[in-house]
């Protein structure tokens, strides 16, 4: 399947092309979940890998809150064709933490490479175990725990002669055992440990039937408390993604719900559309609270599952737009 053209800058999106990207988006998680799921059959499985990490690149850069906007919730609500889905929004996360970080474009890409295909040897369990609602049977967990050494063997059979992004695959599950500096590590250690990290936060995010997703302020503090030093990586998700990334849910302090459409330059302060009103009721029109303007202020980060007002996607998405043209005339304004 070849990457359609790219849609228009923010500025110029209407509802039509917004719909169109959230298309494209769709039709990129469908190509990537059949060639996960049947790599074997897939020709020059390699070649494909790499023109679909680089029309990820392309949505990416039109919208780019707007692409972490439908990400995160196809990351909190997916359920179906979950190992595509999370391969996604891994491969979404390590681009942009790897930029923060100032990653080299070439390992950037590498990165990506290994984002979208670090979990190919265990895809049908990943699916099967999104759906299940019992622990691994001891034959999930084998593959579970073989999934990394044979994903790599696998990638190596299917032509894959890039052995940074096969070891980053081989490796993405093998914490850091030292207090080390990014730059100290060997190239595929380094970008593993990136991996490694994102990896960790899309899983919290992300519900299983077995159980719900973590709230994204849950996943940063397990993340960086559960480290013995300082990590770079983690702290280089907080500053890029924000506390709560767009499409994350918020209770504002007020007692407002709301939803996350666009980041700002403090972390803890983003640009959300109001859900519930704080006396219960639904908004008859959706607005927008630029929380860098003062109050109200983020209480707590809710996870999917605590949620129960009606999500109106497209009327989300409209919202979405809303915000980043007027940031977009702002940053024009002389």
């Amino acid at each position: 399947m070849a990457a359609p053209a790219a849609p228009p800058p923010i500025a110029e999106l209407d509802a039509e092309a917004g719909e169109e990207l959230l298309a494209l988006w769709a039709d990129l998680e469908t190509g990537l979940s059949t060639v996960l799921a049947s790599p074997m059959g897939v020709v020059g499985f390699p070649d494909k890998i790499v023109q679909y990490r680089r029309w990820l690149h392309a949505l990416l850069l039109q919208d780019m809150d707007l692409s972490l906007y439908l990400l995160m919730q196809l990351a909190t609500t997916s359920r179906t064709g979950y190992s595509a889905s999370h391969a996604l929004v891994c491969a979404a996360l390590c681009h942009i933490v790897s930029e923060a970080l100032d990653v080299p474009a070439e390992e950037r890409d590498t990165l990506g490479h290994a984002a979208l295909t670090m979990n190919l040897a265990m895809t049908a369990v990943q699916d099967r175990l999104a759906q299940q609602s019992s622990p691994p049977t001891v034959e999930q967990r084998d593959v579970i725990d073989r999934h990394a050494d044979q994903g790599a063997a696998l990638l190596e059979q299917l032509g894959v002669r890039d052995t940074v992004w096969c070891d980053i695959v081989r490796h993405h599950h093998i914490p850091a055992t030292r207090k080390t500096t990014l730059l100290a590590m060997p190239v595929a250690m380094r970008l593993a440990h990136v991996l490694r990290t994102v990896d960790r936060y899309a899983a919290m995010v992300s519900p299983r039937v077995s159980r719900p997703g973590r709230s994204v302020l849950e996943s940063v503090r397990t993340i960086l408390g559960g480290q013995r030093y300082q990590d770079e990586v983690g702290f280089a998700l907080v500053r890029s993604v924000g506390l709560c990334p767009p499409g994350n849910f918020v209770e504002l302090d007020n007692g407002e719900i709301a939803v996350v459409v666009r980041r700002s330059a403090t972390p803890n302060k983003p640009v959300v559309a109001v859900l519930r009103q704080a006396d219960g009721t639904l908004p008859r029109q959706l607005r927008l609270h630029r929380l860098e303007d003062g109050s109200p202020q983020v209480r707590q980060a809710l996870s999917r599952n605590q949620v129960t007002v009606p999500i109106n996607q497209r009327s989300l998405l409209l919202v979405a737009l809303e915000a980043g043209r007027r940031l977009a005339a702002e940053r024009a304004a002389p």
